[in-house]
């Protein structure tokens, strides 16, 4: 049996202190990293290991569009929970670019998603320059009160109303990577019917589509049909049935049913509630039109 080993008392003492040194270090070391990677427009790259999840964390509500390839259940599983992204790959795949937005918003960050066997499974987290840590209420009013008193782009921005229109119309029918942010902004249910009375003595149809708030206003998107196959009818604010902040119409006419103008939106932005507040009952028809329209068709 070999002789133990002594140190002298110096050299004893800063053993056993280094020792508990690297005992604390390991108890405080996580059990797995956090990768970070900041957004400054230029795509972050995200590997997904195959058959395992991985968390991205923008601690933003966001939500995701995904390209066809990886739009099937069978390749990629995609959760949105609480500002975290849950994404498991099923398969691998090659980088595929991924649109994120944030709902509050607008704005829209750019992901290459793969998936690669061995990849790394620890959590990724996208910060966002300009991002502030929380703050008192309090803080947060005085913060706006100044923004709003000193930049110039709050005094020349465009009138709540017309950016809420703008909002609805890219959001329904213009990319979304071109969808301008709103801050605020956020859709609201409808309660309405399938089908409102919008149109003072005109045969159009009107069909509610989609409607979002901000800052006390709400625009609702109707989509306008006109079943008369032979007449065109021209729009005009003055004949629509409610109470509106604004109307704007996407096209000054609607075509005749048997023509590809058929159909068009309006864009109605009301004070206080939704469509449903702001219309008025539908007119009955009168008797006198009845009369002439039952004549007409015996002769």
């Amino acid at each position: 049996m070999p002789p133990l080993l002594r140190f002298p008392r110096p050299l004893r003492v800063l053993l056993v202190f280094l020792s508990a040194l690297v005992a604390t270090a390991a108890a405080l070391t996580p059990a797995y990293a956090v990768e970070i990677h900041h957004w400054e427009r230029k795509p972050i790259p995200v590997d997904l290991p195959v058959g395992e999840e991985r968390i991205v964390l923008i601690d933003r509500n966001v939500r995701i569009g995904l390209p066809a390839e990886l739009a099937d259940p069978e390749v990629l599983r995609v959760q949105s929970v609480g500002g975290a992204l849950y994404l498991m790959a099923k398969k691998k795949f090659e980088a595929q670019r991924v649109q994120v937005q944030d709902i509050e918003s607008g704005q829209i960050f750019l992901i290459d998603l793969a998936a690669t066997e061995g990849a790394s499974a620890e959590d990724l987290r996208i910060v966002v320059s300009g991002d502030q840590p929380p703050t008192s209420t309090a803080q947060k009013k005085t913060s706006a009160n100044e923004e709003g008193a000193s930049s110039p782009d709050a005094s020349n921005a465009p009138p709540l109303p017309v950016r809420l229109t703008r909002y609805a119309a890219q959001t329904l029918y213009a990319p979304l990577r071109t969808v301008a942010p709103l801050p605020g902004v956020r859709r609201v249910p409808m309660r309405v019917s399938q089908t409102v009375p919008l149109f003072w003595e005109l045969p159009l149809q009107a069909q509610p589509l989609a409607a979002w708030r901000a800052g006390g206003l709400t625009v609702t998107a109707v989509e306008i049909t006109n079943p008369d196959p032979n007449r065109e009818f021209g729009l005009d604010p003055r004949r629509l049935q409610g109470e509106f902040v604004t109307a704007t119409f996407m096209h000054p006419s609607v075509g005749p049913s048997t023509s590809e103008y058929a159909q068009t939106t309006v864009f109605l932005v009301t004070r206080g509630g939704g469509l449903e507040k702001a219309l008025y009952p539908a007119a009955p028809k009168r008797q006198g039109a009845e009369t002439k329209e039952t004549t007409d068709a015996e002769k």
